[in-house]
């Protein structure tokens, strides 16, 4: 999954509403493209759910089909979730859904928990994920960024006025903007242009913005796709 910059159509989106609710958001994302959206993480009930879901299905389908990379969503929990529930999360959405990676997210940032996190990224490459993305929320150890582990890490994700007040650890001028994501919510439609080009400046190569907030501000679309979903 390469990268660019979040206005120039380089987008992360968590598209966590169903397509039987919002089929004009599904069709909106499979309408940007691969040269707008890196990548669209799926994520039907914190996780696969328990059974298999044909409508998402054909969903899923319709944004892999437009060459978009779908991620499995799969919550570590900080670490305290156990491994092989994690994996096995991986494995049912490989089953029944065939993303081309996964999206571990609430990873813990901490140093002694990245054993853990490798064998789950060696774990999620072995069942053939190509794309293996860290959800921390905020910037982790450096040891996180090592070659090899995950491919991008998300080092924020909270609402606009956090966002603002962010400051970035000198250790990630290291790192390539491709290896970084920040996810904004609640940002008013005003500010969305600000929103784009604080991500750029903060050298995150993928970024999503959206004006959603409360429990599921991802169930909204970025900015950047809004119009293609009216056209929806």
């Amino acid at each position: 999954m390469t990268a660019g910059s979040s206005h120039d159509g380089r987008l992360l989106v968590p598209l966590y509403v169903h397509p039987a609710v919002d089929p004009a958001a599904w069709r909106a994302v499979a309408a940007a493209g691969p040269a707008r959206v890196a990548g669209v993480v799926i994520n039907i009930a914190d996780g696969p759910g328990d059974a298999f879901d044909n409508v998402f299905a054909a969903g899923a389908e319709e944004v892999r089909a437009a060459g978009i990379p779908l991620l499995a969503y799969s919550d570590t929990d900080y670490g305290r979730r156990p491994h092989a529930d994690v994996v096995g999360d991986l494995l049912t959405y490989r089953q029944w859904y065939a993303p081309d990676g996964v999206y571990f997210d609430q990873v813990a940032g901490h140093a002694g928990a990245l054993p853990h996190y490798r064998r789950l990224a060696t774990a999620a490459r072995a069942a053939g994920c190509g794309t293996v993305v860290f959800g921390h929320g905020d910037h982790p150890e450096p040891g996180y960024a090592e070659i090899g582990l995950a491919d991008l890490l998300v080092t924020f994700e909270g609402d606009w006025e956090a966002y603002r007040e962010m400051t970035l650890p000198l250790w990630t001028g290291r790192h390539a903007a491709a290896h970084f994501c920040h996810l904004v919510y609640d940002v008013p439609a005003e500010a969305a242009a600000e929103a784009a080009a604080l991500i750029t400046a903060r050298r995150a190569g993928v970024g999503c913005a959206v004006p959603g907030s409360g429990d599921n501000p991802w169930s909204t679309l970025p900015f950047e796709l809004s119009a293609l979903q009216t056209q929806g």
